[in-house]
């Protein structure tokens, strides 16, 4: 049965560490207006005391008291409240998402799992991955990078969690400082709500931290169809609101695989063609003027065996890539292409190619069959190549060096981590 929830997601300014006791009367007054009309609230990551803490020591009497201040609040308004902290934790620090329920207690905590560059200087990674049981639901937490694991939001909704919820702190590398871009406000955050089927809050910081670490603010509600309710802009501090429907939805899960191991060795980069319909008479003379070594096209798969005899590659359907892990068991058996003959269509067939190449680092060539078109995306998440109109036969380079460059910032390692989020569920594919 399908039922309302009042949401809102708090955007803050940032400040550095050194500033969080001086601005914290202002984050508590922001969150009381907030929480006058929302059955469930969400905070940043880092807003006690910061998300930059350096090495000095933490005044641990510090956070627990701002978590008081929080936690009556959450009282005050029968509002729960979600918040990013630093939390001591069995003698480590843990990237926590704190779970205050509406009447004050503690609910539960998130521990970020998939730690982003310098985060690990400091913080140990979380040992837990369950949904945080709340008066307003069963809420499946996440803090910042988890996002990018495909695994780890299926993991919580298929464990019951109603909707995702995210605490964050999406950075940005300043490239255009007219659009702040990153991948997870631009991209994953729809494709998380879209593939589970449930709606997705992230709140984020705008400004920087020390000068040296950007936000790009966009801190948005997405409904359970992966469209966006409300967004924030990319350099003010705002507060969004919005009534989502929650209406438990099954969301796409494909049977599991175990695909052979690709074998290991060095291999060189190749050209292939790809066509959204058959191919043209004389393919292999078009092939040789193209300096293309494949062609691929819908149901050939006499061409597709050619081809992975040369790399591994998989044919899927839409119920295999709709699944956020069912191209999972392919990456950790080293598989670097995979091929989707797709009856989806726009805009999403192109939204969950881009997800699924740059969440797990590999090729994906999509034959649309509903336009006839083909594309082709890098482990970037980058459409490379695509056929349009009277444009048939389009070409793109693949680079195994590409799929095996996994690290996505230092210390930060998409393979490592989907390997760490299957040991702590027990998923062999």
């Amino acid at each position: 049965m399908s039922r309302s929830l009042d949401v809102a997601a708090v955007q803050l300014q940032a400040r550095d560490r050194d500033a969080f006791s001086g601005a914290f009367a202002g984050i508590l007054a922001t969150v009381a207006r907030a929480a006058r009309d929302a059955d469930l609230l969400v905070l940043p990551e880092g807003t006690i005391p910061g998300y930059v803490l350096g090495h000095q020591p933490l005044d641990e009497r510090s956070i627990a008291a701002a978590l008081a201040e929080l936690a009556s609040v959450a009282r005050e308004n029968a509002t729960v409240i979600v918040v990013g902290a630093a939390v001591a934790d069995g003698g480590v620090l843990r990237n926590g998402a704190v779970v205050i329920d509406a009447d004050g207690s503690l609910a539960g905590r998130a521990d970020k799992l998939f730690l982003w560059h310098f985060d690990r200087r400091w913080f140990a990674c979380g040992e837990r991955l369950a949904p945080v049981r709340t008066s307003a639901g069963s809420l499946g937490v996440l803090v910042c990078a988890d996002g990018r694991l495909p695994t780890i939001s299926r993991e919580l909704v298929d464990r019951g969690a109603d909707l995702l919820v995210m605490p964050t702190a999406w950075v940005t590398s300043g490239r255009d400082p007219d659009a702040l871009e990153n991948v997870q406000a631009d991209l994953l955050a729809r494709v998380r709500a879209y593939e589970n089927r449930v709606p997705f809050v992230a709140a984020n910081k705008c400004g920087s931290e020390l000068g040296m670490v950007a936000y790009c603010g966009k801190s948005q509600i997405v409904d359970a169809r992966g469209e966006i309710v409300a967004i924030a802009s990319e350099r003010s501090p705002e507060t969004l609101h919005a009534s989502l429907t929650l209406d438990g939805e099954r969301a796409v899960r494909a049977a599991p695989v175990l695909p052979a191991p690709a074998p290991a060795g060095e291999r060189p980069p190749l050209r292939i063609a790809i066509a959204g319909s058959a191919l043209p008479a004389g393919i292999d003379a078009r092939l040789e003027l193209l300096d293309d070594a494949y062609a691929l096209a819908p149901d050939d798969t006499s061409r597709l065996e050619k081809l992975k005899r040369e790399l591994p590659a998989a044919a899927v359907d839409d119920q295999r890539a709709l699944d956020p892990g069912g191209l999972v068991a392919y990456r950790r058996a080293g598989y670097g292409l995979i091929v989707w003959s797709s009856d989806l269509g726009e805009p999403w067939l192109a939204r969950l190619a881009r997800a699924r190449a740059l969440e797990l680092r590999l090729y994906v060539v999509a034959f649309d069959r509903r336009s006839g078109r083909a594309f082709a995306v890098d482990p970037d998440g980058a459409i490379v190549a695509g056929t349009f109109g009277d444009f048939h036969l389009a070409s793109f380079t693949f680079d195994p060096r590409k799929t095996r460059e996994t690290s996505v910032a230092p210390g930060t390692d998409v393979a490592e981590g989907l390997e760490r989020i299957a040991a702590l569920t027990g998923t062999q594919a």
